[in-house]
C-alpha cells in the first residue's frame, strides 16, 4: 500500500492511528502495570524469593527503555507500522512461551527480555507516528493516545484477577499473550506518510525566495519524514540535552510515589479495601489530567514547555503536601491532586520534546530520551527506599521526589531561556541581513515573492 499524504492530516484519518495508537498503549504499558497481580503466583508456584522474582518486571522495564533507540532506528530505516507488528510479535511471544513455564530464568527470557523488546518496539512508534500526523492538534491527539494506558489499565485489574482465579497463572499468560496480538492490527492500521514528503518540503524550500516569511518550524511540520539514520547528533544539541536531564529527575520522583502510597496508608491505620480504592483514584484523575491538558494545550494559549514547567511544579506541591495526611479523606484528596497533575504532564511531554527538536529529528530524539530517562528509573525507587530506611519513615520518599521534581524545573526554565534567547539572535541577525542588502534585490525578492504568491 502506498503512503499517503504529503502534510500531516491534523484529522480524518489520522484519528484512527490515534485510536490504535490508544489500544496500543492499553496492551502494552498497562499490562506492564498490571503484571504485579501475577507476582505472587509465580513467585509460590516456583518458591522463590520476592527480590528474586522482581527480576522479571525489572528485566521488562529495563528492555523497554534499551530497546527505545533500536526501535527509533528501525522507525527512521523502514516504517512505523512494521516496527509495531514486529513488537506486537514480540509481546506475543514473551508470554505464550512463559506460559510453559520452565523455571526462572526462563520467565526472565520470555515475560522479562521478550517481552520488554515487545513493549519497546510498540510502543515507541506509536507514540512516534501520533506526532506526525498532527502538527496543530497534536497535544490533544498525543494526550488521546496516551490515555489508553489508563482505561486499560483499570479494566485490566479486576480482568487479570478474573483470569487468575479461573485458568490459573500459567493460563492467564497465554490469554495475555492473544489479547497482546491485537498490538499487530493496531499496527496495520498505522498507514505511514508519504516517503517524498520531505523532498517535496526541501524543494520547495529552495524555490521559495528569501524573506517570504516561512518559519522553520512550519516547514518541519510540512515534511514529518524522519531523517533515514538515526541521529546521535542530538546529544551534542544544548536543548535537547537540557530536556534529558529533566527527564531523568522526573522519571526519579515518578516511580516513587506509587511504590511507597500503599505502605503509607497502611501506616495510617487504613484498611485494604480503602487503600486499594486509592489506586483506583489515581487512575481516574490520571486519565482526567491527560484529556484536559491535551485539551487545553491544543488551544495553543500557553507555549506547552511553560505548561509543562507549571504542571512539574504543582506536582511536587502535591507531593510535598501528601506526607501531611493522616486519614483516608486527606490521603485521598492529595492523592488525587497528584495523579491528575502526573496526568497532564504525561499528555505532553512527549509533545515538548517534538517541539525541542522538530519532526525531522523526533524519532531519533524520543529513543534517546527514553534511554537516557531510564537511569532516573532505575535510581529513584532505591535512592527513595534508603531515605525510608533511614528515616524510618515513608513520608520522606515523597519529599525527595518533591524536591527532586522542583529541580527538574529547573532545567525547564533554563531551557526555556535558552530557546527564547537563540529566537532572539535569529530575528536580529535575519533584521541585519536585510537592512543590508540593496535596494535593487530587496525589489527583486518582493517582484518574486509577488510571484509565488
Amino acid at each position: 500500500m502506498q503512503a499517503k499524504t504529503s502534510n500531516p492530516p491534523d484529522g480524518g484519518y489520522g484519528w484512527v492511528v490515534v485510536a490504535s495508537a490508544f489500544t496500543v498503549m492499553g496492551l502494552t504499558v498497562a499490562v506492564l502495570k498490571t503484571f504485579g497481580l501475577l507476582f505472587v503466583e509465580i513467585q509460590q508456584h516456583f518458591d522463590e524469593l520476592a527480590s528474586t522474582t522482581s527480576w522479571i518486571t525489572s528485566v521488562t522495564i529495563t528492555f523497554f527503555h534499551l530497546g527505545a533507540p533500536v526501535a527509533s532506528s528501525l522507525c527512521a530505516r523502514y516504517t512505523h507500522r512494521a516496527v509495531v507488528i514486529t513488537g506486537g510479535l514480540l509481546a506475543f511471544s514473551g508470554m505464550t512461551l512463559g506460559f510453559l513455564g520452565l523455571n526462572m530464568v526462563w520467565m526472565y527470557a520470555t515475560t522479562g527480555f521478550l517481552q520488554g523488546l515487545g513493549i519497546s518496539f510498540s510502543w515507541i512508534p506509536a507514540t512516534s507516528i501520533v506526532s506526525h500526523y498532527f502538527s496543530k492538534k497534536r497535544a490533544l491527539a498525543s494526550a488521546i493516545a496516551s490515555a489508553g494506558e489508563c482505561v486499560f489499565a483499570f479494566m485490566f485489574g479486576p480482568f487479570f484477577q478474573w483470569l487468575i482465579s479461573q485458568y490459573g497463572w500459567k493460563g492467564a499468560l497465554l490469554i495475555i499473550g492473544g489479547i497482546q496480538l491485537n498490538i499487530c492490527v493496531c499496527g496495520v492500521l498505522m498507514r505511514p506518510l508519504a516517503s517524498s514528503c520531505l523532498r517535496e518540503a526541501r524543494r520547495h524550500e529552495t524555490e521559495r525566495p528569501p524573506g517570504s516569511g516561512e518559519s522553520r518550524t512550519d516547514k518541519e511540520d510540512k515534511s514529518p519524514t524522519t531523517h533515514k539514520t538515526f541521529n546521535w547528533m542530538l546529544l551534542r544539541q544544548p536543548e535537547f540535552v537540557l530536556y534529558a536531564i529533566f527527564g531523568v529527575l522526573a522519571a526519579m520522583s515518578f516511580f516513587v510515589p506509587p511504590l511507597f502510597l500503599v505502605p503509607l496508608s497502611y501506616s495510617l491505620g487504613i484498611d485494604d479495601s480503602w487503600t486499594a480504592s486509592l489506586l483506583s483514584i489515581l487512575a481516574v484523575v490520571d486519565f482526567a489530567g491527560r484529556l484536559l491538558c491535551g485539551w487545553y494545550a491544543n488551544l495553543h494559549v500557553t507555549k506547552t514547555v511553560h505548561l509543562l514547567t507549571v504542571t512539574i511544579t504543582l506536582i511536587s506541591t502535591s507531593l510535598m503536601l501528601l506526607p501531611l495526611a493522616n486519614n483516608y479523606l486527606s490521603l485521598a484528596i492529595f492523592t488525587g491532586f497528584y495523579g491528575f497533575f502526573f496526568g497532564t504532564t504525561v499528555a505532553i511531554h512527549i509533545t515538548v520534546l517534538a517541539d525541542v527538536v522538530g519532526m525531522p529529528d523526533f524519532d531519533s530524539a524520543l529513543g534517546l530520551f527514553m534511554l537516557i530517562r531510564s537511569t532516573g528509573g532505575f535510581v529513584g525507587p532505591p535512592l527513595a527506599g534508603l531515605i525510608v530506611d533511614m528515616t524510618g519513615d515513608y513520608r520522606a520518599g515523597f519529599y525527595m521526589a518533591g524536591a527532586t521534581l522542583i529541580l527538574s524545573a529547573m532545567f525547564l526554565v533554563t531551557l526555556d531561556q535558552l530557546q527564547q534567547r537563540k529566537e532572539k539572535e535569529t530575528q536580529t541577525n535575519n533584521k541585519q541581513e536585510n537592512s543590508t542588502l540593496p535596494y535593487s534585490t530587496l525589489h527583486l525578492l518582493k517582484l518574486q515573492t509577488k510571484r509565488y504568491q
